[in-house]
Order: structure tokens, then C-alpha cells, then sequence
């Protein structure tokens, strides 16, 4: 009889652990697009709103019409990626399926606005150097600072779009793929939210160090967990740093070189 009361204490325990792992598997990808949005406002809303003030007072220029399109769009992106995991979890995939038709558009539109932004702010931050310069305020670290910070917005802009690919390509094939692709070509979006969080440690004046390690914070709760209900490596977190891996080591070769510097200012035309 005892025997049998411990086999069933074991069995009800493993089927708990069961229900419990089934249970974190379905929302995990809930949980990260939460957690995705949160970064996003928490590194967004607060300066946005320093920087409204700032316009108001005249110490900076207005935002540019391009990133407040930006500023919808990811906005957007983040909100139909949240609907399509919730919708993913409660088991309507198809509805799942036809949201994600909005989703790629939105992702497309995202990598032209992108591409579209990141010049655009370097000539408004450049032209807030050179008058500075006028008035005598040393302004080469700000040059500097905006030359190495686009080879972070390159870096998103590449990157995000290879991996929505590889997300979208996969979607039938690989699911496994496909939803873990999707979150990791947003993360390396992340350390522009992460970097706006003042309490936030922040290498960005030296080297891209922050950047690179804000994107495994970012992706680390689906990363850890995956590790500990397989105890090995997916196929996408493989796909994954073989390409990011080597970008990390470009940005760093490159980042504050008189090559770069140079060459930065001439790739957008300022």
C-alpha cells in the first residue's frame, strides 16, 4: 500500500511538472511579447516626453515626419506580434495565420522607414553639431557618437530583415523556426529602448558592448527556457549566432576607427 501511495505521489508530481512545462510552452512567446513592449516603453515614453519639452523650449529641433511613421509602425509591429502569440496560445492558429499577413507588411514597411531614418537623424544631430561648432562647443564626440550608433541602425536594419525572412520562410516548414526567428529579429531592435532607460548602465561613448548584451538580456527568458525543456540548443538560436556573432565583431573592429568615421558622414550624403 505504501508503495502504491508513492507511485502515486510520483505520478501525480510528474504529471504536474507536465502540465506546468505545457503550460510555459504555450506562454513563453506570450510572455516575451509583453516583455518586448514593456522595454519599448519604458525606454520610449519618458523621453519622448524630455524631448517634446525640449522642442517646446527651442533647445532642440522638431522630430523629423519619418520617426513618428517609425514610432507607429514598430508600435503596430509590437501589437499585432502580442495578438498573434495570444492567439497562437489560445489555439487560433488560423486567425494567428491571417494576422501575420499585417504583420509582414508592417515588417516591410519598418525596414524601408528604417532605412529611410537613419540618415535622416544623422544630418538633424549633424547640423546640431556644426552649430554648436559655431558657437564654439567642441562637438567631436557628438559626430563620433552618431557615426558609431549607425552601425548599430545598420546592424538592426540588416539583421531584422534577414531574420523576419528566415521567420517567414520557415512558418510552414519549421514552426519551432519560425516563432523564435520572429523574436529574435526584434531584439536586435531592443538596445535603442534599452539604451534610453537612464538607470541602465550604458557603453555607447566607448564601444558597442551595451548594445550587444542588452539583445541576449532581451531574448534571454525564451533562451533559458528553451535550454531547460531541451537541454540543448535550437536550430534557430544556432541560425541565429552564426549571423550575429560576426556582426557583433564587425561593429567592434569597426566602431570609433578613422576609417569609419570617415566613411559614416559620406554613406548618408552629409
Amino acid at each position: 500500500m505504501a508503495d502504491q501511495a508513492t507511485q502515486g505521489n510520483s505520478a501525480h508530481s510528474s504529471s504536474a511538472t507536465g502540465s506546468l512545462s505545457q503550460a510555459i510552452d504555450h506562454w513563453i512567446y506570450v510572455f516575451m511579447a509583453a516583455f518586448f513592449v514593456v522595454i519599448t516603453l519604458t525606454g520610449f515614453v519618458p523621453d519622448s516626453i524630455a524631448k517634446v519639452a525640449a522642442i517646446n523650449a527651442d533647445q532642440r529641433p522638431p522630430f523629423p515626419m519619418i520617426l513618428h511613421v517609425h514610432a507607429v509602425l514598430m508600435g503596430s509591429f509590437l501589437g499585432v506580434l502580442f495578438l498573434q502569440t495570444i492567439l497562437a496560445a489560445t489555439g487560433r492558429i488560423e486567425y494567428h495565420r491571417r494576422l501575420g499577413v499585417a504583420g509582414g507588411i508592417l515588417a516591410i514597411a519598418l525596414v524601408v522607414a528604417g532605412f529611410i531614418l537613419v540618415p535622416t537623424m544623422f544630418h538633424q544631430f549633424s547640423a546640431m553639431a556644426q552649430n554648436g561648432a559655431a558657437n564654439g562647443v567642441d562637438t567631436s564626440s557628438v559626430v563620433e557618437r552618431i557615426s558609431n550608433v549607425m552601425l548599430l541602425q545598420l546592424r538592426v536594419g540588416i539583421l531584422f530583415s534577414l531574420f523576419v525572412g528566415i521567420a517567414l520562410a520557415a512558418r510552414k516548414t519549421n514552426p519551432g523556426v519560425h516563432k523564435r526567428m520572429m523574436f529574435l529579429a526584434i531584439a536586435t531592435a531592443l538596445p535603442a529602448a534599452f539604451h534610453r532607460i537612464p538607470w541602465l548602465p550604458n557603453t555607447l561613448g566607448e564601444s558597442g558592448l551595451s548594445a550587444h548584451l542588452y539583445i541576449l538580456l532581451a531574448i534571454s527568458p525564451m533562451l533559458v527556457w528553451d535550454l531547460i525543456r531541451s537541454r540543448s540548443l535550437h536550430k534557430a538560436y544556432v541560425i541565429w549566432l552564426a549571423i550575429f556573432v560576426p556582426s557583433v565583431l564587425l561593429i567592434d573592429a569597426l566602431w570609433s576607427t578613422e576609417w569609419w568615421l570617415a566613411t559614416a558622414p559620406r554613406l548618408v550624403g552629409a
